[in-house]
């Protein structure tokens, strides 16, 4: 499966941005999520959903704030909606897809898009 990220930008705190994660291929069956690299740091997971869209989860930090939803039958697209922004949201998002659901680690992703930045002004 091929991922392109895409919708990053240049928000002030507070404000929202949503990403878009375009998948091409094989994509029947994958969880998606999404993961974050701010400079100097790991990456970390943000969020991910199943398939079907019915089951997502969310990593502390974001939770109440961030919503993943996917469109499989027409743009074969995952979303990430980010509002009330703060500082420490800004990295690069990279979209990913997984065979496994409930997992955290990237190594549990197999095809990963190539990021998007994302840099929220104080």
């Amino acid at each position: 499966v091929q991922l392109q990220a895409s919708g990053g930008g240049l928000v002030q705190a507070g404000g929202s941005l949503r990403l878009s994660c375009a998948a091409s291929g094989r994509t029947f069956g994958y969880v998606m999520g999404w993961f974050r690299q701010a400079p100097g740091k790991e990456r970390e997971f943000v969020a991910a959903i199943s398939w079907s869209g019915d089951y997502t989860y969310y990593a502390d930090s974001v939770k109440g704030r961030f919503t993943i939803s996917r469109d499989n039958a027409a743009k074969n697209t995952v979303y990430l909606q980010m509002n009330s922004l703060k500082s420490e949201d800004t990295a690069v998002y990279y979209c990913a897809a997984s065979s496994s659901y409930g997992s955290v680690v990237p190594s549990a992703y197999h095809s990963w898009g190539q990021g998007t930045l994302v840099t929220v002004s104080s």
